[in-house]
């Protein structure tokens, strides 16, 4: 099976890389090799790769920033889908697209399922939730939340930078979720590509937190690895207090029971994998 990455230099493309199961043959690609909002070159340039699998983790994620470009976060998040979910029903493939809780509004009293109705609340989640328009049934969506991995660009590392320079820092703790490790994430989605998996799909790490709840653990997990010399003080804060630009679902909790089932696996809870990730980040 040739397989083909999108999005090759983000958290969880690279993850993609690093876990891709044996006797596989694949490609990643990038911003530097291809338009993403150019349909033309986009379109041309999976005629060349001929993958039986596309795996589109490529995105706009600047949450804040897409408030004021939306038209240019639609052109990745959904037109881009569009032309590649065009592609692969041409060439006999497969779409594995990759997307967020934020094509939820967050009012939901119970984890979110794969079929619970979308409201996104956001410019970043409406064209989010445009782009899954675009997959078909025999494709596979995936959702996640809260993604972070070693040597990324993710609230992990910018926590451990603030807590290097702060003796005070102040995390919302009124938005609830569960973190999700993009190690962990990758190799959910081989394994649900290697069982056939079509339809949509949830996947985070066990266990529930507050993002306050994550930056204490945080704090905890990467003083013991000596990746902080001392411990500082979180300080619960409200969404109130930390206004954003673009709106945030104030409980976005996945529910990944059928993932599991189609892997035959547990989860494994959010902490144990923020502490794995921890230990590569101090490995250097």
């Amino acid at each position: 099976m040739k397989v083909l990455i999108t999005g090759a230099n983000g958290q969880l493309g690279g993850a993609l890389q690093r876990t891709i199961p044996e006797g596989l043959d694949f490609n990643a690609i990038d911003v530097e090799d291809v338009d993403f909002t150019e349909p033309a070159m986009l379109a041309a340039r999976l005629v060349v790769e001929a993958p039986d699998t596309l795996i589109n983790t490529a995105a706009y994620t600047a949450v804040d920033k897409a408030e004021d470009n939306e038209e240019t976060a639609h052109e990745i998040n959904a037109e881009a889908v569009a032309v590649m979910a065009e592609a692969m029903r041409d060439q006999g493939g497969k779409l594995v697209q990759i997307s967020t809780d934020f094509v939820f509004d967050g009012t939901s009293p119970r984890a979110y399922r794969p079929d619970d109705p979308r409201a996104p609340l956001s410019a970043y989640g409406r064209t989010k939730a445009a782009g899954e328009d675009y997959v078909g049934a025999s494709d596979l969506l995936v959702r996640t939340a809260w993604v972070y991995e070693a040597g990324g660009a993710n609230f992990v590392r910018t926590m451990i930078r603030l807590m290097k320079e702060r003796d005070e820092v102040s995390v919302v703790a009124d938005q609830i979720g569960s973190p999700t490790w993009a190690t962990g994430l990758a190799r959910a989605i081989w394994g649900l590509i290697e069982k056939g998996a079509v339809g949509t799909y949830h996947h985070s790490d066990a266990g529930v937190a507050s993002w306050y709840d994550f930056a204490v653990a945080i704090a905890e997990e990467a003083h013991a690895v000596g990746l902080l010399q001392r411990l500082p003080n979180v300080r619960p804060i409200t969404t109130a207090e930390y206004p954003t630009r673009a709106p945030r679902p104030a409980f976005s909790l996945l529910d990944s029971r059928a993932t599991r089932e189609v892997l035959g696996s547990r989860a494994v809870h959010w902490r144990d994998n923020l502490r794995l990730m921890l230990k590569e980040e101090a490995l250097g």
